[in-house]
C-alpha cells in the first residue's frame, strides 16, 4: 500500500543524506517534498501540517546542523515522528479478566467488518481462547450466512439468534458464551453504506446492553479519508477504543493508516493483510514507518520464520544437516515453510535495503515456490533421496508430471546441488557446535525478477 509514498519519502531523505552540510533552504526544500507526498497519499492537510511542521523545527536546530551527518540525522527525525505519528508503541488489546469478555465490531459496510471478525476470532483462537462470533447484521444479504461459513472454516462457532432482533442477538449471544463457557465474545455489527442516525442508534443500543470490554472500529484502507471521517463520527457517537485498517495489502495510497491515530486519538491495534483467515497482524508503528522508510522489518520477518517453523525438528533431517547432506524430501520440507510466511513480495519488503535494490519494472514470480514443489511431488521417492538417479528420460517423465519443462527440472536440481555444497560448508565441526535450525537460503526460489 505506501510503495508510492515510500518512494518518494525514501528519494527525498536520500539528497539530504549525500550532503556534507545542510542549510535551512535544504530542509525546506525536502519538507516541501514531503509535505506534497503525504498529501498524494491522501493523508489529512492538518496531520501533514502539524507533521512537517515538527520535522522542520527539529532539523534545523541546532544539534543538527553541527553534526558531521546532518541528513542521517533528518532521517532519524523523519522516522520517530512518523512512528509517532502513526501511534508511536504498539496498542494491545485490552481484555479483562470477566467471562465471557466482549468485543464489538462497528465500522461502515463494506469495510470488512464481518472478515475481520472471523480473523480476530481465528488470532485469539491461537492464543488459548474459546471465541464465539455473533451475527448481529441483519440487514446486508447473505451476511449471517457469510459469518457462519467463515466459522466453519476456521472452526469457530457463530451465534445467530434465529431472525432475532440485533440487540437481542447480541444479549442472548452473551448468555450462550456463559452457558457454553466461551471466554471471548466477537459481535459482529450491521453498518451502512454511510453515517446515518439509525446506524448510530443501534450501535448504542447494542454497546449498553452487551457492555462490551473493547469496542473496535473497522476502517477500510482503500477509502482514504473518508475512512478518517467514519472514524471521527463513530467516536463521538460510540466511543470506540481501537481501530482495525483492512485491506492494508492493497493498492490505495494508506493515507488512513497514517491519519486514524493522530485524527481520532484511537490506535491502530490490527491491521489486515490478506484474504486468508490468518492474514491479520497486530499493528507496530515503529516497524511500519521503518518499512515505509526502507529500512525492512528484519523483526516481523524472525516473528514470521518462528510462527511458521514446526515444533519439532525431524531427527533423521537433523542428522543428516550434522552430516553435512539433505535430501529432496529436506528441500521440500523448507519450501512449504517458505510459502507459509506469505508471499515473495511482502519478504522481500522486510528485508532492510531490498526496497532500493528491486528494479521497479520487476515482476515477481510468486508462482515459482509452487512449481517447484509440483517438480518435487512429480519425483519417486527414491529420486527425492538421491537425484543422481534422475537421468534424461526420468527428466522428461517428472517434467510432464508437473507440467513444466525440462529446463525447469535442470535449474531445480542444479540450485539443489548448490545447496548440497552449502550444507557441507556450514557443517558443524564439533561437539559445541549449534544444531541447524534451519537449512540456508531460500529454498525453491529461482530468480523471480
Amino acid at each position: 500500500m505506501f510503495e508510492s509514498l515510500s518512494d518518494r519519502l525514501q528519494g527525498v531523505l536520500s539528497k539530504l543524506k549525500g550532503k556534507g552540510r545542510l542549510s535551512e533552504a535544504d530542509v525546506d526544500a525536502a519538507m516541501r517534498e514531503v509535505r506534497i507526498a503525504l498529501l498524494e497519499a491522501d493523508v489529512n492537510f492538518k496531520v501533514v501540517k502539524e507533521f512537517v511542521a515538527t520535522i522542520r523545527e527539529r532539523a534545523v536546530g541546532a544539534d543538527v546542523m553541527a553534526s558531521l551527518t546532518p541528513g542521517q540525522m533528518v532521517i532519524k527525525i523523519v522516522l520517530e515522528e512518523l512512528t509517532s505519528l502513526m501511534g508511536g508503541t504498539q496498542a494491545r488489546l485490552a481484555l479483562s479478566n470477566r467471562i465471557p469478555n466482549v468485543i464489538m465490531l462497528v465500522g461502515l459496510q463494506g469495510s470488512g467488518k464481518t472478515t475481520a471478525a472471523a480473523k480476530l476470532a481465528r488470532l485469539l483462537s491461537k492464543q488459548g481462547r474459546h471465541p464465539l462470533l455473533v451475527a448481529c447484521d441483519v440487514y446486508r444479504p447473505a451476511a449471517i450466512d457469510q459469518l457462519v461459513a467463515l466459522g466453519a472454516e476456521i472452526d469457530i462457532p457463530v451465534f445467530t439468534g434465529e431472525g432475532d432482533a440485533p440487540v437481542a442477538i447480541a444479549a442472548a449471544a452473551i448468555k450462550d458464551a456463559v452457558a457454553r463457557l466461551y471466554d471471548v465474545v466477537i459481535v459482529d455489527t450491521a453498518g451502512r453504506l454511510h453515517i446515518d442516525e439509525e446506524m448510530m442508534a443501534e450501535a448504542t443500543r447494542i454497546k449498553a446492553a452487551i457492555k462490551p470490554d473493547q469496542v473496535l472500529m473497522v476502517i477500510d484502507a482503500m477509502t482514504g479519508q473518508d475512512a478518517v471521517t467514519a472514524a471521527t463520527a463513530f467516536s463521538e457517537r460510540v466511543a470506540f477504543d481501537g481501530v482495525i485498517v483492512s485491506k492494508l495489502d492493497g493498492d490505495a495510497r494508506g493515507g488512513a493508516a497514517l491519519s486514524v491515530k493522530a485524527v481520532t486519538g484511537k490506535p491502530i491495534i490490527y491491521v489486515g493483510v490478506g484474504e486468508k483467515p490468518d492474514a491479520i497482524e497486530p499493528f507496530y508503528p515503529d516497524r511500519m514507518a521503518k518499512r515505509i522508510l526502507g529500512m525492512g522489518d528484519v523483526v516481523s520477518l524472525i516473528e514470521k520464520a518462528q510462527d511458521t517453523a514446526p515444533t519439532e525438528i525431524d531427527a533423521g533431517m537433523e542428522a543428516r544437516l550434522r552430516e553435512g547432506r539433505i535430501t529432496l524430501d529436506d528441500f521440500l520440507g523448507q519450501l512449504r515453510q517458505l510459502k507459509k510466511m506469505g508471499s515473495v513480495t511482502d519478504l522481500l519488503g522486510m528485508i532492510p535495503g531490498m526496497a532500493g535494490r528491486v528494479p521497479k519494472d520487476a515482476k515477481i514470480d510468486e508462482k515459482a515456490l509452487s512449481r517447484t514443489e509440483a517438480i518435487i511431488q512429480s519425483m519417486t521417492s527414491a529420486e527425492r533421496k538421491k537425484p543422481s538417479l534422475i537421468n534424461g528420460r526420468r527428466r522428461e517423465r517428472i517434467a510432464a508430471g508437473s507440467g513444466t519443462t525440462v529446463y525447469d527440472v535442470n535449474q531445480l536440481l542444479k540450485q539443489f546441488s548448490e545447496m548440497q555444497k552449502m550444507v557441507k560448508q556450514m557443517r558443524p565441526s564439533g561437539k559445541g557446535s549449534k544444531r541447524h535450525r534451519g537449512m540456508p537460503g531460500m529454498p525453491g526460489m529461482r530468480s523471480p525478477f
